[in-house]
């Protein structure tokens, strides 16, 4: 870890037994017992514990975009915010003030590193024109010789933009500097709602993008507002016009993937299926396949129903399909973080569960779950470990600034990671933190009310990120929590032998 006032600090936190103390009298009475002798309670969570979905709940997320790069997937999504009325209410979400687009990525699937909000719309805004910043999606491709990044999002329902960036998390660029797709695009001034965009690089480095929704009137089984188009090789021109696809049924919500050598369409259905001759569902993801990415699709069944279907709360689906390590995965959204929260809107978070791939090389219709992933590697806690790197959490915030993301906690916060391998026995924690009004950080292993590990006191007057030494003794996998009964900046954390 970078050493920033560490030595002077420690030795006199040791001298002064600090560090050893504030550990004991916490195992005696529990970290819960200890707050509420603060007048302080642990923050409660949106998610149970040991549950996978959502992926994460100190904010909204949305419309699922999901790249693979160099064995993590990266998940950008629509950043909802919460709408009130001039007495404070919630209002149902209009979408009319989402300017931002959300990132967190993961390489064990349960471990969220937080990459914090792009501010892509609106005044301050990467893109230029750009309104809203809807329904994202990324690839990469490499081009003369470098690796290279795009975001394409929608603006509203009327158009199409792209970012770029070096690297999968930015910082992120308008290279174009106009929108992608526009109603003044051949074939796409008819198109309804111009506006959820899915890409696909293909096995040759050509590159595709789908986009469309929406049903005229009286159109509801063949609405005919999906297009896609072949891509130039930088990946920012059209080679080519808009084509039609003829998908049945549709409403919104393209994803486009490649699995098995075919391709695969998959969409959104609309809300006016009754009786069709497909027996697909209102609201559900449906797929479609074909030997050449441009069409013609045939329809191959229904992938995922509404997810109201087994969380209870009905709304739009948005889907992304993803491979890593030849596993297929759907992500998806669902308002479980609404409901917890008691709030009701339309607000939307992440999740995703396993697909399996048939023998026939079919998709199996998805089952929603709020346990989602297995985690498919242990976490290394002796690698430093960003802050922002959760598979839980209670009463914090994820700050930004100049690409690095961290943890604002408040008094009675908690983070978690889940599976952390200590192996034989890991003798201390370093910490990076902040903390100008001092306070306690607790290390507790299992659950935010497990038994105590080690606690350190940070001094008043930290006023710049400092490391901080805290003795443990921990062994094999387990989950670790970090405990905080103040507002400080935690940066991040490494376990030593």
């Amino acid at each position: 870890m970078k050493k920033r006032h560490v030595i002077h600090r420690l030795a006199a936190l040791l001298a002064a037994g600090v560090l050893m103390g504030s550990a004991q009298a916490a195992r005696a009475e529990g970290v819960r017992e200890t707050l509420e002798r603060q007048n302080l309670s642990l923050a409660e969570s949106w998610k149970k514990i040991g549950d996978g979905n959502p992926l994460y709940t100190q904010r909204f997320g949305a419309d699922p975009g999901v790249m693979e790069y160099e064995g993590r997937l990266y998940v950008f999504m629509t950043d909802d915010v919460i709408e009130r009325d001039a007495k404070g209410n919630v209002k149902e979400n209009s979408y009319s003030q989402i300017r931002h687009i959300n990132c967190i990525s993961s390489d064990d699937l349960v471990n969220w590193t937080d990459h914090g909000r792009i501010p892509v719309a609106g005044p301050g805004g990467i893109a230029r024109g750009a309104v809203n910043s809807w329904a994202p999606c990324a690839a990469h491709k490499e081009i003369d010789g470098r690796e290279k990044f795009f975001l394409y999002f929608c603006n509203g329902g009327n158009g199409i933009g792209v970012l770029t960036a070096d690297a999968p998390t930015g910082p992120w660029r308008d290279e174009l500097g106009r929108l992608l797709i526009t109603r003044s695009t051949p074939n796409c001034a008819n198109v309804t709602w111009l506006f959820d965009p899915a890409v696909l690089v293909d096995d040759d480095g050509t590159g595709y993008l789908a986009f469309g929704g929406g049903v005229p009137q009286g159109k509801q089984k063949a609405p005919g507002t999906a297009r896609i188009v072949r891509l130039g090789a930088d990946m920012l021109s059209l080679d080519g016009d808009p084509v039609t696809l003829d998908v049945p049924w549709l409403f919104e919500d393209s994803g486009l993937n490649k699995i098995g050598g075919r391709y695969i369409y998959s969409y959104c259905s609309n809300w006016q299926t009754d009786g069709n001759a497909l027996r697909l569902t209102s609201g559900a993801i449906e797929y479609m396949t074909a030997d050449d990415p441009m069409g013609p699709y045939t329809y191959a069944g229904e992938l995922f129903p509404n997810q109201g279907r087994f969380f209870g709360l009905w709304g739009n689906n948005h889907h992304a399909i993803v491979s890593l390590d030849g596993e297929y995965y759907l992500f998806y959204h669902n308002r479980c973080v609404e409901k917890a929260m008691g709030i009701t809107g339309n607000y939307r978070s992440p999740q995703a569960d396993r697909i399996t791939v048939r023998e026939d090389g079919k998709l199996q219709s998805v089952t929603g779950t709020m346990k989602g992933l297995k985690q498919k590697k242990p976490l290394d806690p002796f690698r430093e470990v960003s802050a922002a790197t959760m598979a839980n959490q209670g009463g914090i915030t994820v700050a930004m600034k100049d690409g690095e993301t961290w943890v604002r906690t408040a008094p009675g916060g908690w983070t978690m990671v889940a599976g952390a391998d200590f192996g034989e026995k890991a003798s201390c924690i370093r910490l990076r933190v902040s903390a100008p009004e001092g306070g306690t950080v607790w290390i507790v292993p299992g659950t935010p009310e497990g038994e105590v590990a080690g606690s350190v006191q940070i001094p008043a007057g930290t006023e710049e990120q400092t490391e901080f030494i805290i003795p443990v003794k921990l062994s094999g996998v387990s989950d670790l929590c970090f405990v905080f009964d103040s507002t400080m900046d935690f940066h991040a954390w490494q376990a030593e032998e």
